[in-house]
């Protein structure tokens, strides 16, 4: 009987281990693990988790070397961090959902790196937006100075101008009563 029993769970144990995706599962842990490490390392041992990254996908461009990679990239802190290149990498993983463990996690991260990407662009956006609104602000201000500088150069001219007038109706009025005096 134990050896009924023993050979029964050495089958089921068999049969674990020949589950479509075990170690696809195996592996998804294992890169999150080694990214999570990695993300609380010092910024050294950071360097060097990605380079080590980076060199196994120069030698072997397979998917796992190609998803511990991205996931590194998407996963360290600045300056490290680089959702372009991370994004570009999972891309071709991406298949349709259910087939892998692999696929699955890679669409999963590729999801959440695109949206940091479309977040960045948003918000470079909204930063260009903001500074090309800031320019017009300053053109029409400067715009609104010249108005001003015109206007005033324009009353000074016509206070002048009346000031001169002013001087020639009194020249008339005081010429008008030395001939009224002189008839007299």
């Amino acid at each position: 009987m134990r050896a009924l029993l023993a050979a029964f769970m050495l089958l089921l144990a068999g049969c674990a281990a020949l589950a479509p995706g075990a170690d696809e599962r195996a592996e998804v842990s294992a890169i999150v693990a080694r990214a999570v490490a990695a993300a609380r390392a010092p910024a050294t041992k950071q360097q060097s988790a990605l380079r080590q990254a980076h060199e196994a996908y120069r030698s072997e461009r397979s998917v796992v070397n190609r998803l511990r990679l991205a996931t590194l990239l998407a996963a360290l802190p600045a300056p490290l961090q680089d959702d372009g290149a991370a994004y570009a990498l999972l891309r071709p993983v991406v298949g349709g959902h259910g087939e892998s463990p692999l696929q699955d996690f890679a669409a999963l991260l590729a999801g959440q790196v695109a949206g940091r990407l479309r977040l960045a662009r948003e918000s470079e956006q909204a930063a260009r937006e903001r500074e090309q609104a800031a320019r017009e602000h300053e053109r029409s201000m400067r715009t609104a100075e010249l108005r001003e500088q015109a206007l005033r150069e324009q009353q000074r001219t016509l206070r002048e101008q009346l000031d001169a007038l002013k001087a020639i109706e009194r020249g008339i009025v005081e010429r008008e009563e030395k001939l009224r005096r002189k008839r007299r």
